[in-house]
């Protein structure tokens, strides 16, 4: 998955911004979402550095609700200007980025509209794990990008207060987190917090190497300086959040793990779903949907059980589990694993696209203090304009339940072709900034990265029964969160009901079971889009090749699938089939 959301993000100025006048259609849209864009950058200040704008270098955001109010305003004032503009009147082109801002505006507005607006972390993430984390997208070459970092930490007390008072209205009014899926979550704070302040995450630009032109007695400075504020500011603020974590917040956490418990929940997870999905169908589509897929793939199990010697899939799955020689002993055995398939990966990359990004990705490990409790991969989008890669984030804990075998499948979905390739190209795309960096659809860009294990398929990834059933299980994997997390928002559906139904069907280890089905509790909707997204670009596919016969060439079919970056899939559609009415002529 992608760590990015864009809530966040689709943030709006707080001052009154004039219409100028414009000679057309074109030029009014063009003027709009260059002020999106400028909004978004000042009220997402460490956003922007991460795109090396300078503006709001010493800014860190605005964590209370009355900020969330002021931007859904001003965003609703954005959807009053569009919705004035005749999109008749506009090019193909520009109706597109008409569609795209729109659907962004809506949901921005609609979504401060619902009291899960309050609910500021999951189950895995957090102002905390964030503001830990804001120095692998910053820029750190010259004094000036130390000195912006230092006056950052010093604000954190406020950013802890503002967002502790959030979460306080969650708890006074019924929108906690479920205790299901919260078992531990205060060890992702504890484990920040450490005796030696060079020893922090937050001190994590000191460890590195003093850039070219910064003085070194002024850098050893800085360094103190930032230690001093770990110290005496971050550390107590983290020993503030975990007391109150426990001694507030987690008494009262949701006895019943689905939204739809929760004040206003249906209707939540009614937005979620369209949200998320960019479609109009019902938890009860979906959730059929998801059966059928999870039959379709159980019945490919069997075979590959078969071809291994296997007289079921419960049997095969049961020596995938548990045969040590599938397991790393050590954090860096595993992290050598991956390492050497990402680089079979790479080599295979030219024969299935015609364009390739220019920016690298690395392989990092997870933070130790969120790893037991995470997902086990995500991506970390890199930065074309401060030149930071993208990274793939491997899960080094609990390595008995890390499998060699699950390898290829997770590669290819995180790093190339599937979310590295598709984000960092989008960064290259000659589209509006706001196109490029903040319209971020989840059916889109998560449908593509398991469309992408899919590819491994055409790699010849998947060259043993144990590699392709970790293929298999991986999608179903994915086609059971359709089914479990409607099940659970939707039909009722306890903690244990999912488990035993990702159990039973997939070949998941217990420990990822767990970390997966908590993660649907306190994210609602978000897992739907996988599936959801692939099913739709299969289809595609099957209708170029079709419609195409010998015209039709794979490397261009991938080129205009993520050759106008993450858009609705109604919208892919239509970009597919112009495609291929382009072609036939």
């Amino acid at each position: 998955m992608r760590k990015f959301d864009f809530k966040l993000m689709l943030a709006a100025a707080a001052i009154a911004i004039a219409v100028p006048a414009q000679a057309d259609a074109g030029g009014d849209l063009k003027t709009l979402v260059d002020e999106v864009w400028a909004s978004i950058l000042k009220e997402s200040p460490v956003f922007a550095s991460s795109l090396g704008v300078d503006d709001y270098a010493n800014e860190v955001g605005d964590y209370t609700l009355a900020g969330q109010d002021r931007q859904a305003k001003t965003a609703a004032g954005f959807l009053a200007r569009l919705n004035k503009i005749n999109a008749a009147e506009l090019s193909p082109a520009e109706r597109v980025e008409h569609g795209i801002l729109k659907r962004s505006l809506s949901e921005s507005v609609e979504s401060n509209g619902y009291g899960q607006r309050v609910v500021n972390f999951t189950n895995r993430s957090g102002w905390h794990q964030s503001f830990a984390g804001m120095s692998n997208n910053l820029p750190f070459k010259k004094k000036a990008d130390f000195e912006s970092y230092n006056r950052r930490l010093k604000q954190y007390g406020k950013v802890n207060d503002d967002a502790i008072a959030v979460a306080d209205k969650a708890i006074a009014g019924g929108y906690t987190l479920p205790c299901d899926a919260m078992v531990g979550y205060e060890k992702s704070i504890s484990g920040l917090i450490t005796e030696d302040a060079k020893a922090s995450r937050f001190y994590a630009p000191y460890k590195r190497a003093i850039p070219l032109g910064v003085d070194k007695e002024e850098f050893e400075g800085l360094a103190l300086q930032a230690a001093a504020t770990i110290s005496a500011l971050i550390n107590p603020a983290l020993k503030k959040h975990e007391k109150w974590y426990l001694a507030n917040y987690k008494p009262n956490c949701a006895k019943a793990p689905g939204v739809s418990e929760q004040p206003g929940g249906d209707k939540y997870y009614d937005f979620r779903i369209r949200q998320m999905t960019t479609t109009e169908k019902s938890a009860d589509e979906i959730h059929n949907i998801g059966l059928s897929e999870v039959a379709r793939i159980r019945a490919e199990m069997v075979e590959v059980a078969k071809e291994a010697g296997y007289e079921s899939r419960e049997a095969f799955i049961e020596h995938l589990r548990t045969d040590p020689k599938y397991y790393a002993k050590t954090p860096e055995e595993l992290m050598e694993k991956v390492a050497r398939v990402t680089k079979i990966i790479d080599g295979k990359m030219p024969s299935l696209f015609g364009r390739l990004p220019r920016l690298p990705y690395g392989i990092k490990e997870i933070p130790k203090e969120t790893a037991e409790g995470t997902t086990t991969a995500y991506y970390n989008p890199g930065s074309p304009e401060i030149g930071i890669a993208g990274y793939y984030y491997v899960n080094t804990s609990k390595l008995d339940q890390r499998p060699f075998w699950e390898i290829p499948a997770l590669s290819v979905h995180e790093g190339v072709p599937g979310h590295h390739h598709q984000i960092a190209l989008q960064q290259e795309l000659p589209l509006s900034d706001f196109r490029k960096n903040a319209a971020f659809f989840t059916a889109f860009v998560e449908g593509w990265g398991l469309y992408s294990e899919r590819l491994g398929i055409e790699m010849g990834l998947y060259d043993t029964p144990a590699k392709n059933m970790g293929r298999l299980s991986y999608e179903m994997w994915r086609a059971c969160r359709l089914v479990v997390d409607t099940g659970i928002h939707s039909k009722g559906w306890s903690k244990q009901r999912a488990v035993d139904f990702m159990a039973d069907n997939t070949a998941l280890t217990e420990a990822n079971i767990e970390a997966e089905v908590n993660r649907y509790i306190s994210w609602p909707g978000q897992a739907l889009a996988y599936k959801m997204g692939e099913l739709k670009i299969r289809e595609l596919r099957a209708f170029a090749t079709k419609e195409l016969g010998d015209k039709f060439s794979l490397p261009a079919f991938h080129d205009t699938v993520i050759g106008q970056g993450a858009v609705p899939l109604d919208v892919l559609e239509a970009q597919v089939k112009d495609w291929v009415a382009a072609q036939k002529k």
